[in-house]
């Protein structure tokens, strides 16, 4: 590779990334559940470490952990049926909240915009007939996606207790794949790869926790309805970074709507969410994690997007972690240390365009 031109080097590695992207978006279906797999097994091997130490066998060693993750999910699962049901039963209130607040809103659009009551129930007739036009195809989309879903989790189980119990396989085939004198880096690479996937996804577990009660929490004693559904929904979205606090924003204020004819709680609630979130952000978080994941907040962004394109919520949810362990490896490979440096937070004080070359 050394006698090969600098601008091949660049061409390849730019093909190469299409080639990977195109790959993710055909088949994410197989890939996202491995890759789901692959960091959660990653977060759980302290526990089968300490069953090992105490000389557990390997299988009692790796079922234990996940079935205790098992009971979590469901656990978290059940909470939010839970609230839904809670939700289902103020039906008939909520019914009534949305008419009022679309009749406000009926009142704004016609007092500003000049537009009639009549236009206004046109538009929206017109509008539905389109929805329901196409009501058949969603439908028949939504059962493909419900049985994805339950194949994606199906599989996750699995594909963790192999991964586990086929660690030192999957690690021996890794060095073999680099020569000796490189093994020393690659040991480096897959320590530091484990440390910030573990403080990465056990930083959001405890994020998830935390953000529900103390969102949760604080708009129950203001007596916002719903709060521990708000906490919760909020909580979980914001584990998709950046794009998932606005979407939480959004229910938050929705949710919040359908349950009262007043507008204070919905202000009350932005301002709970920017509170927390702000602490969450610059003090808790940090705290946690420990600033291990030195992305920068461009290529974080891009790498949500792009994971969504390509792979969906999974992709969105998965990005960040994806592209930590990306940094990892290009900044111990003097070919690829250029992108690196691009994922990074980094900043240069100094523009290299005024830089001296010799």
């Amino acid at each position: 590779m050394k006698d090969i031109p600098l601008t091949v080097k660049r061409s390849i590695e730019l093909l190469g990334l299409v080639l990977i992207m195109t790959v993710i978006f055909l088949g994410n279906d197989i890939i996202m559940p491995l890759l789901m797999a692959f960091f959660i097994s990653i977060m759980l091997l302290p526990v089968y470490r300490f069953f090992k130490k105490y000389k557990f066998p390997d299988i009692i060693s790796i079922v234990i952990p996940i079935i205790t993750l098992l009971v979590v999910v469901a656990g978290l699962v059940w909470f939010l049926s839970s609230q839904v049901a809670v939700l289902a039963d103020d039906f008939p209130q909520i019914k009534q909240n949305v008419n009022t607040h679309l009749d406000s809103l009926s009142y704004w659009i016609n007092k500003t915009f000049k537009i009639s009551s009549k236009e206004q129930i046109d538009f929206i007739n017109e509008q539905s007939n389109k929805l329901l036009s196409s009501a058949g195809n969603i439908l028949s989309g939504a059962v493909g996606s419900v049985s994805d879903f339950f194949l994606f989790f199906g599989l996750l189980p699995i594909y963790i207790y192999l991964f586990l119990f086929y660690k030192n396989l999957f690690l021996r085939f890794i060095f073999m794949w680099f020569k000796d004198d490189s093994h020393e880096k690659v040991k480096e690479s897959l320590k530091a790869t484990e440390t910030i996937i573990k403080s990465y996804l056990i930083g959001l577990l405890i994020q998830v926790t935390y953000m529900t009660i103390l969102l949760g929490g604080i708009l129950m004693l203001i007596g916002i309805k719903h709060a521990l559904l708000i906490g919760v929904i909020f909580a979980l979205l914001n584990l998709i970074p950046y794009i998932g606090a606005l979407f939480g924003n959004i229910i938050g204020v929705l949710l919040t709507l359908t349950s009262s004819e007043e507008l204070w709680p919905v202000l009350t609630v932005l301002v709970v969410i920017a509170a927390v979130q702000f602490l969450d952000n610059n003090i808790l978080m940090p705290k946690i994690v420990g600033s291990k994941v030195k992305i920068n907040a461009l290529s974080a962004i891009l790498g949500v997007i792009i994971g969504g394109t390509l792979a969906g919520i999974s992709g969105m949810f998965l990005a960040l972690p994806i592209i930590a362990v990306l940094k990892i490896i290009f900044d111990r490979s003097e070919m690829f240390k250029h992108w690196g440096v691009l994922l990074g937070d980094e900043k240069p004080e100094q523009s290299p365009m005024n830089l001296e070359r010799p």
